[in-house]
């Protein structure tokens, strides 16, 4: 255990921990956002009408037990993830910052650091061109009616915070595979390219 921890703190700067930091915390925050999210279009499918209505009719008993149920399922959450913090920090750096070792005669190729540039650029377009669309298609800006803006035509209130969690999930899973990518592209395609020769 000792050594697995002096290896973690000599393999890392502590710009790299203070990213692995704040991809974790991003990852709470979606995760908080996503169950919250979840719990309310539970509540929008059940009763999609009337809920605070309904709350303010409710004793002063209930009300204080269903706000406290509330807070005690989300300090729970939060107790849950900064017991997990650095377990969580190191996969992700784990993940994110450890590069792979490539054989000497691998090295320095030039077919394949420009074949993992031209990868990793495509990739990044249509990430872009994705995030973009789906931006327009939110405010609207989009000239032509298609069934995703449709189907957020219909979200209730508890479906938008589920896909906003959801949507943090994806942009954080996709930064994290083009920081990894970026630093392990090149051996990837070396070990692609070493299977189609074989």
């Amino acid at each position: 255990m000792e050594e697995s921890n002096i290896d973690y703190k000599l393999n890392f700067t502590s710009r790299q921990k203070t990213i692995g930091e704040l991809f974790y915390i991003f990852i709470v925050i979606a995760c908080l956002i996503t169950i919250i999210g979840g719990i309310w279009s539970i509540f929008d499918f059940v009763m999609p009408h009337g809920k605070l209505d309904a709350f303010i009719l409710l004793n002063l008993g209930y009300q204080i037990a269903i706000i406290a149920g509330f807070l005690a399922g989300l300090f729970f959450l939060l107790i849950f993830f900064f017991g997990l913090f650095k377990k969580g920090r190191k996969r992700i750096l784990m993940f994110t910052f450890s590069l792979k070792e490539i054989e000497e005669k691998y090295k320095n190729r030039l077919d394949v650091k420009i074949a993992a540039g031209g990868l990793l650029l495509s990739l990044m377009a249509i990430i872009i061109g994705i995030m973009i669309a789906i931006i327009q298609e939110i405010l609207g800006f989009s000239s032509s009616t298609s069934p995703f803006s449709g189907w957020l035509a219909s979200f209730s209130s508890g479906n938008w915070i589920l896909f906003v969690g959801v949507s943090i999930f994806v942009v954080l899973a996709v930064t994290l595979f083009l920081i990894y990518f970026w630093k392990n592209g090149y051996y990837l395609i070396l070990k692609i390219m070493g299977v189609l020769e074989k």
